[in-house]
């Protein structure tokens, strides 16, 4: 397995994998989205790569706060392709992430995550490698009138 930075070529296999995400989503959507990230300096997205075959990816974004100087990184995806679940793949793009952040000067890295079911083994996952719960996310849409 490799793994490495995202490449437009890999945008059908990629579209795949966000829809194994749970977000079904066609190229000609993923496109957009994936011009829109590209786009952005503070985007990053790694793929693991068997075989030719897209089998996992993660998305990072990189933050500043008004509370000190440090670079976080969030990750903001991550996901293994159904039939390679449980082979290690998360783990070792979440590896890649912390290697990488750390070359780039920032040791602190934060992710979101749902409350659900389908969502444990991943808390068990991020759990097991030294991630803890810090808070609550607090979520509200609004219309344009508020």
């Amino acid at each position: 397995m490799e793994i490495r930075e995202y490449d437009s070529a890999d945008l059908f296999q990629f579209s795949g994998l966000i829809s194994e995400l749970g977000y079904p989503t066609s190229v000609d959507e993923m496109k957009i989205r994936m011009k829109h990230i590209e786009s952005n300096s503070n985007y990053y997205t790694f793929v693991s790569v068997k075989n030719e075959i897209l089998i996992g990816m993660i998305g990072i974004t990189l933050h500043t706060t008004y509370t000190n100087n440090d670079v976080k990184v969030q990750i903001t995806s991550l996901v293994t392709k159904t039939e390679y679940r449980g082979q290690g793949i998360a783990k070792a793009l979440i590896k890649h992430v912390e290697e990488w952040s750390l070359s780039i000067g920032s040791n602190f890295i934060y992710l979101l995550s749902g409350i659900s079911e389908e969502r444990e083994k991943a808390h068990k996952l991020y759990k097991s490698l030294g991630y803890y719960i810090t808070g609550y996310r607090f979520v509200k849409r609004i219309s344009e009138r508020v």
